[in-house]
């Protein structure tokens, strides 16, 4: 890692101020070739930018450095803060790049780097990566606890449980000749409930809910027969047109995704082609059939249709749709919502359902979620912690434990992933 990169930081130009990061061995180089000085460590400090080539002048900014290892990268860090023009940003930049080993940054270079650095581990990165796309307020807060360490402290301390019981057999199968065969046995008894207690910690952090529903959101699945006002009512809770309205039945052939936030929590609602017996239309088929898939995957199902039973009733909410309509205003049974897209009649009452439900299905607010990757890591690693009278089993067994903690925080076997991960950053981050 010899090269010093250097992006665009901050939002793209026009702005009030534009950051320009720099870090690697000749970010302080670049710093005194463009102001031709060095400023004291960690203070902002006015200067006047010049190009190195031609001297011309650039821009008046303040300069910001941070030796490594201290610093965001682990690396030696410069931070130039400009007027956020357009020409002011570009020019600076072209005079960067004329710097000998300067290279512009890869989109998540500066993360990758302070991963490699040791300045934060593979979850917080993650974690940090779920905070530039958290969009509901779950989201962002679910995504800041990761990002600050709060999975990666609770696997520390794991790890360290590990790394005593591990040196505790070691220990016990180097002086095994020597010790009284009753007191051994005690000794083996005593490791084995330990291994077990720790195992039902971390049994207690994979049964909490998935983080996959928090990032992607719940899925909320609009399900009925034709001209049941499915369409209308997404219309309605979406607060714009997004799916086309018409009195003719079978309007909506495919499924229509609509990514909502509700206070706070994230959703995806899916409208779907209308159910019934079929007319032998080849494409009102294909519509039915990817309705009855979205059924099956879905979280939630709001069901619209009040002469039969949805297919999976625990996660159905019973609608009695077009409320407004003569004798319609009551359910024939207290068990269906009355909802009403046209006058708005029921919604607040389904909408609470709605978050009822979610808040069974998500992680509680700022709490640690587990995403796949680490889900499968930490799964694994419980997998491993079994009890067993064998000494080397156990001995193998906390090793195994071990590597899959190391998986999920991305010390060993995680050079595909880390690919895949940096590369969805922004250039500059």
């Amino acid at each position: 890692m010899t090269d010093t990169i250097f992006a665009l930081s901050s939002g793209q130009p026009p702005a009030a101020v534009a950051i320009i990061r720099i870090s690697g061995p000749r970010a302080g180089a670049a710093l005194e070739m463009l102001s031709g000085r060095l400023p004291v460590p960690r203070r902002a400090t006015l200067t006047r930018l010049l190009d190195p080539v031609t001297g011309e002048g650039l821009d008046r900014a303040l300069m910001l450095w941070f030796p490594g290892p201290a610093s965001a990268t682990g690396e030696d860090l410069a931070e130039l803060h400009l007027h956020g023009g357009r020409a002011v940003v570009a020019r600076v930049m072209l005079s960067l790049s004329a710097i000998e080993s300067l290279v512009l940054a890869e989109p998540g270079a500066f993360t990758r780097r302070a991963f490699e650095h040791g300045r934060m581990d593979l979850a917080e990165a993650e974690g940090l990566s779920d905070l530039l796309f958290a969009e509901t307020e779950w989201q962002r807060r679910s995504a800041l606890v990761m990002a600050e360490g709060g999975l990666s402290a609770r696997v520390k301390g794991w790890q360290d449980r590990l790394l005593g019981l591990s040196a505790e057999v070691e220990a016990m199968l180097d002086f095994a000749d020597e010790g009284d065969v009753e007191d051994q046995g005690e000794s083996v008894a005593s490791l084995n409930a330990r291994i077990a207690i720790l195992a039902a910690d971390i049994r207690v952090m994979l049964d909490r809910p998935s983080g996959e529903r928090l990032r992607d959101g719940i899925r909320v699945v609009l399900a009925g027969p034709p001209n049941a006002g499915k369409s209308t009512l997404l219309n309605a809770l979406a607060g714009r047109e997004a799916a086309i309205v018409s009195p003719r039945p079978g309007t909506t052939r495919d499924t229509i995704e609509v990514p909502l936030g509700i206070a706070g929590r994230p959703f995806l609602f899916i409208d779907t082609a209308g159910l019934h017996e079929g007319t032998g239309d080849e494409i009102e088929a294909i519509g039915m059939d990817r309705a009855h898939a979205a059924i099956g995957a879905a979280d939630v199902i709001l069901w619209l249709d009040e002469t039969s039973e949805s297919p999976a009733p625990e996660r159905t909410i019973a609608l009695y749709p077009r409320g407004d309509a003569e004798g319609r205003s009551m359910s024939p049974n207290g068990d269906m919502i009355v909802v009403s897209a046209a006058s708005g009649a029921g919604l607040d009452a389904l909408v609470a359902a709605i978050l009822e439900r979610a808040d069974h299905l998500l992680p509680r607010t700022g709490e640690i979620a587990l995403n796949r990757r680490q889900r499968e890591c930490l799964a694994s690693s419980h997998a491993a912690l079994q009890t067993d009278d064998d000494l080397l089993i156990v001995a193998e067994n906390l090793r195994v434990a071990r590597a899959d903690l190391d998986r999920l925080t991305g010390r060993a076997g995680t050079e595909d992933m880390l690919d895949a991960l940096f590369g969805k950053f922004c250039i500059g981050k």
